[in-house]
């Protein structure tokens, strides 16, 4: 998911005004212990694959915010006997497949894929839902659904397609989107439960389009909505950082702990 800054959440539609994309998107691989079984393993992806939120981002492509506690460096820490983490915040799809898809081979066992956020412009549409204002909200959340209904299954394709042809023998993990909130949960200020339950559909209607194109091209699609259930925004202990209008990049956005409890048993299970 696309990044947002302050400058562009007062402008503005999933944090505000269009946000530039981020830093090279590619980074060399990482070994593992070689003792382990031959897993050679490629994290694809925008955002939520980068580990924005966790923290401890690495020096390597910092512009890409990868963190060594996001799902995917966890994961390959365990398991993997290679590692390419290319996943970079604020990419689209467009930018997976321009320019992530270099270590991709026939040699590799293993990719795990999130986006179509940033495609959908989610941080845009916090930005404006962050703000006061119910029906700009709501109006911002719909031209996003709208933008993926149209745009998003070819981009999809593409990619997948892209994906498949690169690396012919591996399992491909698309990854989903968690819900942002939980209603009628403990937020005593904010979004009203309206905005959120909108917000929450659109992820539903986006995670559904995702897992449709995914189980064609024949991937394994990972639901991180479920593994996300009861630590959402609102909750009595969330998994997700809510918004922090002095710095919104990491806002919306996985903490260390999602990514350890959240996403990455959800990887495991999938992998």
């Amino acid at each position: 998911m696309r990044p947002f800054r302050i400058q562009s959440w007062a402008a503005a539609v999933l944090l505000a005004g269009a946000c530039a994309l981020t830093g090279p998107a590619t980074a060399p691989a990482v070994q593992g212990a070689p003792n382990r079984a031959a897993v050679a393993y490629v994290a694809l992806g925008d955002s939520y694959s980068s580990g924005v939120g966790a923290g401890s981002y690495l020096a390597s492509g910092a512009d890409c915010l990868r963190s060594s506690k996001a799902y995917p460096a966890l994961w390959a820490s365990a398991h993997a006997s290679s590692f390419a983490f290319v996943a970079c915040n604020g990419a689209r799809t467009g930018d997976v497949l321009a320019k992530q898809l270099g270590p991709l081979d026939a040699r590799t066992t293993l990719v795990s894929v999130t986006a179509g956020g940033s495609d959908a412009s989610w941080a845009k549409v916090m930005g404006i839902c962050a703000l006061p204002g119910t029906t700009t909200c709501m109006s911002a959340i719909a031209n996003a659904r709208d933008y993926v209904d149209k745009n998003l299954p070819a981009n999809l394709d593409r990619l997948y397609s892209a994906i498949r042809s690169k690396a012919p023998s591996a399992h491909v993990v698309v990854l989903g989107y968690p819900h942002f909130y939980q209603l009628h949960g403990t937020c005593a200020r904010g979004l009203d439960d309206s905005e959120r339950a909108a917000l929450n559909a659109a992820i539903d209607h986006l995670d559904s389009l995702i897992a449709q194109r995914a189980t064609r091209h024949g991937f394994t699609f990972a639901d991180a909505r479920k593994a996300f259930s009861g630590h959402e925004i609102c909750s009595a202990g969330p998994w997700m950082r809510s918004v922090d209008l002095l710095d919104l990049t990491e806002s919306y956005h996985p903490t260390a702990s999602g990514h350890s409890l959240g996403y990455l048993p959800l990887f495991t299970r999938s992998a």
